[in-house]
């Protein structure tokens, strides 16, 4: 079997999209009789400063000789790709592998691809190291996702699913002409099975995109069947090709096991804490909060955010207090780790107060340094403050940034598999 893998063909300016040249090209490699096994969406790291929005890299398994994919391919990147925007470095590989079978090293560079930083040199010996094809374009930076996507499949285990519909090509750049009700409606029918297609509370179509691509709408979810359905039922402007693909969104797969102490920029991890000080609110209207780490791993204390755009998400973490323990997930960010989801597992729910005079009621009043509390009518005291119940606008559980806020790649609290009771947003 052949492994075409191909990345950043697009533009965050001017648009276009690796996923339309990729289905371009496995419709070339069906019109010269070769078959297409499948085709892989991968989200690479989140962090990485040159991607565009979703960081995308396309792998198609074929059958056609690897000269004929290389010669397919190029030909697709040479038309489409987005050659005068600076930040735009097209790259191709091409493998003579089956993709269940490459080495130890092309999986882990995959993996890598996702969590960590690669050199489009470090791409470039190991693709030939390997034997394998490739070619770039004003640098070919875009070899290093080719080469993620072509390990992929060997190196990751869990795949959903997201179907892409494309407008006609000479559309791109106008308004998308989508009937938000029709959506909605097939979001309904087809949940949870289906994700993420709209955002219940924020009314947006979230499905459909703003960048000025060739994507009129893609559909998410767990099997291929629900993903079709919704997107069958969808009105629109006329979709002018679709495409299936399995991809590693809404898995988590960029999420790795870590400690306050040991975070470093531009990784996404998964982290346990305590919260340090009380949220605070600030411009713009994002939302940050300190945790605490534990005495054994250096007490380390770590910033987190919820931005403005993660909307309703803030309210959740608002409601913490000083004292509850949580598990955070996110990207550290100078120093910061921007939320995506968070669980709290154990609720602060005492607070020391003043105490109330138990025969009159009133509030008490300090008797002097380190010397309690009295009521000055009724002479009686109190030797410090006393615990008193907080009822919080909390559980324990999971809670998630909205489908409009969402990651990619970050898994969606509905598809379940999470150790704690979950509170989806949809």
């Amino acid at each position: 079997m052949t492994v075409i893998g191909l990345d950043d063909t697009d533009s965050r300016e001017q648009g276009m999209c690796t996923t339309y040249a990729a289905t371009l090209v496995a419709d070339a490699v069906r019109e010269v009789g070769g078959h297409v096994e499948r085709r892989l969406l991968i989200r690479l790291n989140p962090a990485v400063k040159h991607k565009t929005r979703g960081n995308a890299a396309l792998a198609i398994h074929t059958d056609v000789s690897p000269e004929t994919a290389m010669e397919l391919a190029s030909s697709v990147v040479d038309r489409l790709a987005v050659g005068d925007d600076p930040r735009t470095s097209p790259g191709v590989v091409v493998a003579d592998d089956d993709p269940t079978a490459v080495s130890e090293s092309i999986q882990q560079f995959a993996r890598d691809g996702v969590r960590e930083f690669h050199t489009t040199d470090d791409a470039v010996k190991l693709a030939e190291a390997a034997g394998y094809r490739h070619r770039g374009w004003h640098g070919g930076r875009g070899r290093i996702g080719a080469l993620a996507a072509v390990g992929a499949w060997a190196a990751f285990e869990e795949w959903t699913y997201e179907r892409i519909s494309y407008r006609e090509f000479e559309r791109c750049g106008t308004p998308r002409d989508v009937d938000v009700d029709s959506v909605f409606a097939a979001a309904e029918a087809a949940y949870p099975q289906a994700w993420d297609t709209v955002d219940t509370e924020e009314g947006q179509a979230v499905c459909v995109p703003n960048a000025p691509g060739p994507i009129l709408y893609g559909i998410r979810g767990d099997d291929a069947e629900s993903v079709e359905r919704v997107a069958a039922a969808i009105e629109s402007e006329p979709v002018e090709r679709t495409a299936l693909f399995l991809t590693n969104q809404g898995t988590d797969a960029h999420l790795r096991a870590g400690t306050l102490d040991s975070v470093e920029d531009g990784r996404a991890y998964r982290l346990d804490g305590r919260v340090y000080a009380e949220p605070e609110t600030r411009a713009g209207g994002h939302v940050f909060v300190t945790l605490e780490g534990d005495e054994s791993e250096g007490g380390e204390t770590l910033p987190c955010v919820a931005f403005e755009p993660t909307k309703r998400f803030r309210n959740r973490v608002r409601a913490l207090r000083t004292g509850d323990e949580l598990t955070v997930c996110g990207e550290v960010s100078n120093g910061t780790l921007k939320l995506e989801k968070f669980a709290v597992r154990t609720l602060n729910r005492v607070e020391r107060v003043v105490p109330d005079c138990p025969d009159c009621g009133s509030r008490m009043e300090s008797a002097g340094r380190n010397q309690g509390y009295r009521c000055r009518d009724c002479k009686t005291t109190q030797a410090g403050k006393i615990e008193q119940y907080v009822d919080r606008d909390l559980e324990e559980g999971w809670y998630e940034v909205p489908p409009c806020a969402r990651r990619h790649i970050a898994k969606p609290l509905v598809r379940g598999g999470f150790d704690t009771p979950t509170h989806p947003e949809r």
